[in-house]
């Protein structure tokens, strides 16, 4: 592996599972009380860079609508990379392990990862979202800039996603490590969850 990267914009193709938490107080001055999403996700073959992802992201008004991804893990360095230098997004290293199986309409999938070799999250994920209809979605991330690592005092950055997918809820149980790097998100129970499958994506 290495930490070579494609340039923007990277056009993505995967799989992605995504929960919603409410945390009613501010856990530092990077993570204000507020609703953050938290998914798993796969970039597979198609995809410029193939890795696992978990990452944890807020809703920002200001300087622009979009959200802001505070913490984030692959298991490829050029991801890692790309992401700090081209976004200001905080890649670090993880190690995942992931397991599906479908029978009939319902898949199951199973998700942990490791941060510098401590457990972080396991989660568990059922759902038939490849019965959806594929339908277009767009939004985009900001990031203030990095002020330590690879990117640093890279400024503010933007960046624009559009894509497609086929979603729909599913039913999801998470358990993050308290003494983790995510323990600020043990013993919450999620609002809503969702599965897209077969993403296509265009970022950047």
């Amino acid at each position: 592996m290495t930490d070579s990267y494609p340039p923007a914009p990277w056009h993505m193709v995967g799989q992605l599972w995504l929960s919603l938490f409410r945390v009613r107080d501010a856990i530092d001055e990077r993570r204000p009380a507020g609703t953050y999403g938290v998914a798993f996700v796969g970039y597979e073959e198609g995809s410029p860079l193939t890795y696992s992802e978990l990452l944890v992201a807020r809703p920002v008004k200001h300087p622009v609508k979009a959200v802001s991804i505070t913490d984030i893990w692959v298991d490829s360095p050029a991801s890692v990379a790309g992401g700090r230098e081209l976004w200001a997004i905080p890649k670090g290293l993880a190690d995942f392990t992931r397991e599906s199986r479908r029978r009939a309409a319902l898949s199951t999938t199973a998700w942990s990862a490791s941060v510098g070799g401590t457990p972080t999250v396991a989660a568990r994920f059922t759902d038939v979202s490849h019965l959806a209809p594929r339908l277009p979605f767009k939004g985009a991330t900001w990031q203030p800039g990095l002020t330590e690592g690879i990117g640093a005092h890279g400024g503010d950055r933007t960046a624009a996603l559009t894509g497609s997918s086929r979603t729909l809820p599913c039913a999801a149980v998470w358990d993050f490590n308290p003494g983790g790097p995510l323990g600020w998100l043990a013993g919450r129970r999620p609002l809503a969850s969702f599965r897209m499958t077969d993403f296509s994506m265009s970022f950047g």
